[in-house]
């Protein structure tokens, strides 16, 4: 009999990790239900790693995931106007899609952006510094990567407050119409490509939409490309540095060696990414029969690989439930691994350490505001909180012009 995740919720979005550490230690791979939609489960490091990178999992929604049409929760990604994006395609389309944005998306103009990311991030430590308390998602984890989002799409400065509201809306940081957000959003994209096409802008946008040969993307490519890195983008940035903070704010002895060592804090970004990263799930779809680890995988099955399990497997990591900011290894599977390793993973890393430095920087004594409850985004696919209320002093405790290199990991 199939476990319903279903009924799990909303504990399980709360803390999934005692449930899927049941799973884990019962078996490698379980068939489950939610949302209503049978898949298998796949819970251990090994099985997880080697499934990512599997040929006969397909991540080309389209044409198998024909079970989740109709599921509010799954549908959008894989069907509509927005689809045509780089996570819904396989091989040559994928291969396609992933050049051209990489001849934009360039580490060059990534680390180009640091200035622009710690000026922002010091503008809204500054704005709550004196008061000794915020939330920190509102005032500081959701602002930060949405503006960076933003100003890399080229949105102007007059579109930005709608802009942000159907991002927030869409990715489930505020209540509203999600159907109606994620219509504007896509109206709003594809008026911007157009714009794109000749405006001579020197933006993300602008430069994918002037690209010719190989490089050239369909205007249903570049909206769907922009929804990719608005969704996928936001999101990640967003719970790196709120479940980052959490984990943190848990574990009191992490917060005091990461405040008295601000070297260790590429390790720590690392390990948030780890113990809490911002993907928890990914769906893939069996083009052929095939065997994870001892189960009978039939074609145009639904798997579901978890990331939040694997990451908390015991025979990878030694004390895996442990949060340890000096833990040596540190390839993780929460930026993926193979084809789909994901592209935007400098970035989210640059943000997450500037921010990370200008918290601690400004705010000494972070403690959880425990009069008021946490709040989770309900997600299968993303973990991350809709609110963190915190407490501190303004004596700061890092120096802000104090710079440490991270030493990226190279993709598995």
């Amino acid at each position: 009999m199939a476990v319903n995740l279903d009924a799990l919720r909303p504990g399980f979005t709360d803390d999934p990790y005692a449930v899927l550490k049941s799973l884990r230690d019962a078996g490698p791979v379980h068939r489950v239900e939610t949302f209503g939609v049978p898949m298998w489960l796949v819970t251990r490091y090994p099985d997880v790693r080697a499934a990512l990178d599997n040929p006969l999992l397909s991540s080309h929604g389209s044409a198998l995931a024909e079970p989740l049409r109709g599921h509010p929760h799954f549908a959008s990604w894989w069907f509509g106007d927005l689809s045509d994006h780089m996570m819904n395609s396989d091989g040559p389309d994928h291969t396609r899609l992933r050049r051209a944005v990489s001849s934009q998306l360039t580490p060059r103009r990534i680390a180009a952006l640091r200035p622009r990311i710690e000026q922002v991030a010091a503008s809204l430590a500054e704005r709550f510094a004196d008061s000794g308390r915020c939330d920190l998602i509102a005032d500081f984890a959701a602002p930060l990567p949405i503006t960076v989002i933003m100003e890399l799409l080229g949105v102007p400065a007059v579109d930005q407050e709608n802009f942000r509201y159907w991002a927030d809306v869409v990715t489930g940081l505020a209540d509203g119409d999600a159907t109606s957000a994620r219509e504007e959003t896509s109206g709003y994209l594809r008026d911007l490509v157009t714009h794109k096409r000749t405006s001579g802008d020197d933006d993300l946008i602008g430069g994918l939409a002037r690209a010719t040969g190989e490089a050239a993307l369909s205007d249903s490519e570049l909206a769907s490309l922009a929804f990719l890195l608005l969704v996928a983008g936001y999101t990640t940035a967003v719970d790196l540095v709120g479940n980052g903070a959490l984990a943190l704010l848990r574990h009191p002895e992490q917060l005091e060696l990461l405040q008295r060592s601000s070297s260790l804090l590429p390790g720590a970004i690392e390990e948030f990414l780890r113990f809490d990263g911002p993907t928890s799930h990914l769906l893939r779809f069996a083009t052929q029969p095939l065997t994870i680890g001892g189960a009978q995988i039939q074609a145009g099955d639904v798997v579901l690989l978890s990331l939040a399990s694997a990451e908390h497997d015991g025979n990878r990591y030694p004390r895996a439930d442990q949060l340890n900011i000096e833990r040596a290894d540190r390839q993780h599977l929460a930026f993926g691994h193979g084809i789909h390793f994901c592209l935007g993973a400098p970035l989210a890393r640059l943000e997450g350490e500037v921010a990370f430095r200008t918290l601690l920087g400004r705010c000494a004594g972070l403690a959880l505001d425990t009069s008021q409850p946490l709040s989770w985004r309900v997600s299968l696919g993303s973990r991350g909180l809709r609110g963190l209320p915190v407490t501190f002093l303004t004596k700061p405790t890092m120096p802000l012009d104090e710079q440490a290199t991270i030493k990226v990991p190279k993709p598995l």
